[in-house]
């Protein structure tokens, strides 16, 4: 299956948010309005994957910031990105259900690390969940240890790529 990489629009937010919604559990996924702010404020690092029917598969999201590790407040609001901003944040990478597996979730990582270094930044951080470690382990990202986030209540951890 072909996949074409864009940034979000408004008229995908529907499809973005079944993906969302199918991809974590209520306390982890974004709403409809965060979302919606996100593909409005910063749509150059919110990136689809569209299948050749032109359909969301997946996609990728998160502002630029200056700092190493991810915080709890970057999920609440969302501001513009910054040009110099060292790191590009991952807040959610998710592929539909029927696409999982396909290596779609790598592409998407590769594609956003592409979009990343052509805005001169030194790396990606992200949180995961212990059970994702490995998946981004075989991207070339590194755990950097228990992130210090209660974000839904879960255990998060650190991962870094520096480019």
């Amino acid at each position: 299956m072909t996949m074409t990489f864009a940034p979000a629009q408004a008229a995908d937010l529907t499809e973005i948010m079944a993906i969302e919604q199918a991809g974590f559990t209520p306390d982890e996924a974004a709403s409809e309005t965060s979302m919606a702010q996100r593909i409005a404020t910063i749509s150059d690092t919110f990136i689809v994957a569209k299948d050749d029917q032109g359909h969301v598969a997946g996609y990728i999201v998160g502002p630029a910031s200056d700092a190493r590790y991810i915080t709890d407040d970057l999920f609440a609001a969302v501001t513009p990105n910054v040009a110099t901003a060292n790191y590009q944040t991952v807040l959610s990478l998710a592929v539909a259900p029927n696409t999982q597996g396909s290596g779609l979730g790598s592409q998407l990582l590769a594609e956003l690390a592409r979009v990343a270094k052509a805005q001169h930044r030194a790396g990606i951080t992200l949180t995961c969940l212990q059970r994702l470690v490995p998946f981004y382990e075989k991207n070339g990202y590194t755990n950097e240890g228990q992130a210090d986030s209660d974000h839904a209540g879960e255990v998060w951890y650190n991962l870094v790529k520096l480019f």
